[in-house]
């Protein structure tokens, strides 16, 4: 069901510090610009790597939902791993057949990529916050 992993996601209470430590230190060459999704309460900046790609996210505003990860992990850290699914509509369905819990409404919202996603809840996924992404159309 689940196809390539997109991204992981890696919260950080300072995306610019985040950046200089992909580019300065682990030789990052190509880093995205940093840019708002209040919809989402987050900054996001995406440094890419030959085969996936890691996703920067700073609180955007006080009701960020990544405020409380960063209260447990001053430093940061990973939050979140993405996989992409053909159809994020049959994703999340399987998801709760299988008595996953899919988090907020369980409607799709639109992700960093332009595409629908959902998150499945860690105690679900051993400890881990998976992110399901339909497939970027033209992406294969």
């Amino acid at each position: 069901m689940i196809g390539k992993l997109n991204h992981v996601g890696v919260a950080t209470p300072s995306i610019d510090e985040a950046v200089k430590l992909y580019r300065d230190v682990l030789g990052a060459t190509s880093i995205g610009e940093k840019f708002s999704m209040p919809e989402q309460g987050v900054w996001v900046c995406f440094v890419n790597l030959p085969n996936s790609q890691i996703e920067l996210i700073e609180p955007y505003g006080e009701a960020s939902p990544i405020h409380g990860f960063l209260a447990k992990n001053p430093s940061g850290g990973q939050h979140h791993v993405c996989f992409e699914v053909e159809d994020i509509i049959a994703a999340r369905d399987d998801m709760r057949a299988k008595g996953a819990t899919v988090l907020g409404t369980g409607e799709p919202r639109i992700g960093a990529h332009g595409t629908p996603v959902i998150f499945v809840h860690p105690k679900n996924m051993g400890g881990v916050l998976v992110e399901l992404m339909e497939t970027p159309k033209g992406a294969h």
